[in-house]
């Protein structure tokens, strides 16, 4: 009953974590246009996202829960030190670059840190599925920065020859709030399972009662400290117009429902980061923020390593001590 307590615990930390560092996927171009308040961008997030993960959260949940690591065949209280092992260590990572401002991968957490904590017992590792996880990590920004970049002019001549300027703020406010509820309800769906899948692989809730647990303390997340990492997706990219954020987060919605339907947990993150490049390249290079896309580049490449590590770690402590 313990180990189950502490598993709870820490899936509620990872879940916390994932809302701060990922509300900024929402909501953070919606803020830097000028067109939400932050109040807004958090209801929609919390409220549509908790939404996608109990509609649609079921295949990725699958995935992180027994394609990384077979937990569901392992010895029932082995899965469950893994499951611990692996929220603690990606719950830090994540913990870290929200407290640095830096949007990171909580997919790339997570897989990350199972892995990592698998590796220490010497588990049973899916290295095709890592395999086919990690190329969609690498075709996640590419493919929603070049949808944006090729939409973006379209959309914006459609939308200036059509709205009259009188209405403009009213039309880019609603077009917003409707992109915002789609990319919410989208990442609901696939980042649930940064929390969930590993409790659902283990053996402790079902599916629907996971996703109930890992929605709500996203949720938390978004509401306690989402702002740290908003600020950066919102303001430090490039500058953003009500009409390259509303292309930034359809192009990110439509690549993370993609990837959802197939199973595969990807970047919110990459995909949002890739979009609002795409969007900025079609102004022109030098709109760009480059010294803040190195950065998140470089997170982005030591995230699954690091949460990997610290969970290794943790997982041979624990191991140790049990």
């Amino acid at each position: 009953m313990t180990i189950i307590l502490l598993i709870i615990a820490a899936g509620i930390f990872m879940g916390w974590n994932i809302g701060a560092n990922d509300a900024a996927n929402c909501v953070g171009a919606d803020i830097g246009s000028r067109r939400i308040t932050l109040k807004e961008g958090i209801i929609i997030t919390c409220v549509f996202s908790f939404l996608g993960a109990i509609l649609l959260g079921s295949k990725v949940i699958k995935t992180v829960g027994k394609g990384v690591v077979p937990l569901d065949k392992l010895n029932p209280e082995v899965s469950m030190l893994v499951a611990l092992a692996a929220c603690m260590g990606a719950g830090l990572w994540v913990l870290l670059a929200t407290y640095r401002k830096i949007p990171v991968s909580t997919s790339h957490s997570i897989v990350g840190a199972v892995a990592g904590a698998g590796l220490a017992i010497f588990a049973p590792i899916y290295w095709s599925k890592i395999g086919e996880i990690f190329l969609s990590w690498i075709l996640t920004p590419f493919g929603s920065g070049l949808l944006a970049f090729l939409i973006y002019p379209f959309i914006r001549r459609v939308y200036f020859n059509l709205v009259p300027r009188r209405f403009e703020r009213q039309v880019s406010h609603w077009l917003l709030i409707l992109s915002s509820i789609y990319l919410a309800f989208t990442w609901g769906a696939n980042d649930v399972a940064n929390v969930t899948g590993i409790m659902v692989g283990s053996g402790i809730f079902s599916t629907f009662w996971a996703a109930v647990i890992g929605g709500g303390a996203i949720v938390l997340g978004v509401t306690t400290w989402g702002y740290k990492v908003i600020e950066t997706v919102g303001f430090r990219i490039t500058r953003m117009s009500p009409v390259m954020t509303f292309v930034a987060e359809v192009a990110t919605a439509l690549n993370v429902q993609i990837y959802t339907h197939l199973g595969i947990p990807v970047s919110t993150s990459h995909s949002m980061v890739g979009a609002i490049i795409g969007v900025g390249l079609a102004r022109g290079i030098k709109a760009l923020n480059r010294k803040i896309i190195r950065d998140m580049v470089i997170a982005w490449s030591l995230t699954p390593f690091t949460s990997g590590l610290i969970s290794f770690i943790i997982m041979k402590i624990i191991w140790w001590v049990r």
